[in-house]
């Protein structure tokens, strides 16, 4: 969808809920400026156009015990566009895959999976990632540490570009 389609009261009201999406529409109008009925409008639209894909919680895996939390970079021996799809299927049924990309270069996939111990990583790796039809090679990397974690987009850089254009 076409940036220009958003103007600025949009893209702020998205600013806005992508900081928290709890906050009521009443709230919401307050921040940017505008009265709730059209806010409220506005945010509708906004769902509808697919600009906002859903609302949710963002979680702490490790307190809720996901301790191990692993990269893993998967070379298929078929690039064919149905078989990239079979992949990607076979990947949204594993609930350990929390995200699945598909990349330009020497990695077909990335996958970002969490797991509760090394144990149970281990044993979805060997039992399914590695078995899995058409996977050539799987390389991991644990996660040590995380420094950042920011969901959604820099609306402020996209606020400077704009600027810049006009």
């Amino acid at each position: 969808m076409p940036l220009t389609r958003l103007d600025p009261i949009d893209r702020l009201i998205l600013a806005e809920l992508q900081a928290d999406g709890r906050m009521t529409n009443v709230e919401l109008a307050k921040r940017v400026g505008i009265s709730a009925p059209p806010c409220l409008r506005r945010v509708r639209a906004l769902e509808e156009q697919g600009f906002i894909k859903g609302y949710h919680a963002q979680v702490d895996a490790r307190a809720l015990g996901f301790e191990v939390q692993v990269f893993a970079m998967v070379g298929l021996q078929s690039q064919a566009e149905s078989d990239l799809r079979a992949f990607e299927d076979r990947c949204r049924g594993w609930p350990l895959v929390r995200e699945c990309h598909m990349l330009n270069g020497e990695v077909d996939f990335m996958l970002k999976c969490v797991a509760p111990d090394l144990s149970t990583f281990q044993s979805f790796l060997t039992e399914e990632l590695l078995c899995a039809e058409n996977v050539g090679s799987v390389k991991t990397s644990l996660v040590i540490r995380g420094s950042k974690d920011d969901p959604g987009v820099p609306f402020e850089v996209l606020e400077e570009r704009l600027t810049k254009q006009s």
